[in-house]
């Protein structure tokens, strides 16, 4: 997502810088940042480096890493903020700051499923964070190699639900990229919304192996998915982000995208950590917090903890 949306800025005119590692930086220092989309491909020159502190401070910062390699992240983010910088957040799953200005009675909470330490918190300052939703799907083909496969729509907002003049200019450049953009309210609904899928369809797929037609075409499967939908739906409604939807319409939506391999199963295969405390430790400790019991969240999160455990793909 991260080489997908730096592709767009930088074909739009911005000067962009990625932090890249190992093969990957190699690839992007050698032949740009490379986008299959559409039946084309397309390269753009971006500065690249494995040291933050080459690239400088930046107006814009767009973290797209998966969960678990956010801790590693945000210890070596500094050099790259300034008193002005925006933090664009554009990750699966519950962020570290869900809680900051939302929540009513649960404001303000830090959650430990997602930053235990609080090492995240301490890098990056509340002040510096707006929110992104993705609607979209990409792959990495090889190193330095982005395919666009369909989506895009972005949805970005402050926490807090104020329209400020950054969140709004910042939905300008995005929109000046070629993204279809959204500035919402109540950002927190929108994760929220996302997450209600993704938590139930990309466990399910790393476990089974099976592409989301396949998981939802099971009657028992699908009950069981259901299940787990509404006890987030109860949360979402306790923290002031109810969901207006019964599960069967939500499963309506993903059965249109046709058979496609989720993320996590994707990570699955190809050896890398899964991020299952975004998707669904997070659900069972709001689920805590707020007093909804979660016997099917818990299992779907024992099983899935359990299978990449035995893997070495979670800690």
């Amino acid at each position: 997502m991260g080489g997908w949306i730096g592709h767009g800025l930088a074909l739009s005119g911005a000067a962009v810088s990625v932090v890249a590692r190992g093969a990957s930086l190699a690839a992007i220092e050698q032949h740009g940042l490379q986008l299959h989309q559409a039946g084309t491909q397309t390269t753009q020159p971006v500065r690249a480096s494995a040291m933050p502190a080459e690239l400088g401070v930046q107006n814009l910062v767009v973290v797209s890493v998966k969960a678990p390699a956010l801790a590693e992240v945000a210890r070596h983010i500094a050099p790259l903020i300034g008193p002005e910088t925006t933090v664009m957040t554009a990750m699966n799953g519950v962020p570290w700051w869900f809680l900051q200005g939302f929540g009513g009675a649960f404001a303000g909470r830090s959650l430990t499923s997602i930053d235990p330490q609080g090492v995240v918190a301490k890098a990056i300052a509340p002040q510096h964070v707006v929110g992104c939703v993705v609607h979209a799907s990409c792959s990495t083909d090889s190193p330095g190699v982005v395919r666009h496969h369909f989506g895009n729509k972005l949805i970005i907002g402050e926490p807090s639900g104020v329209k400020s003049h950054r969140v709004l200019q910042l939905a300008a450049w995005l929109e000046k990229a070629g993204f279809e953009m959204t500035v919402s309210e109540q950002i927190q609904k929108d994760i929220w919304f996302k997450l209600w899928g993704n938590m139930t369809v990309n466990p399910i797929s790393a476990l089974t192996g099976a592409t989301t037609d396949l998981i939802l075409k099971d009657d028992l499967v699908r009950g069981f998915i259901s299940s787990v939908m509404l006890e987030a739906k109860e949360i979402g409604a306790r923290l002031g982000i109810a969901i207006d939807q019964q599960p069967e319409h939500r499963h309506a939506v993903t059965l249109k995208l046709g058979a496609f391999k989720t993320s996590m199963l994707q990570d699955v295969e190809a050896g890398k950590a899964v991020e299952l405390d975004a998707l669904v430790t997070a659900v069972k400790e709001l689920g805590t917090l707020t007093g909804v019991a979660t016997p099917c969240t818990d299992a779907l999160l024992g099983l899935s903890r359990l299978h990449a455990r035995v893997r070495g793909l979670y800690v």
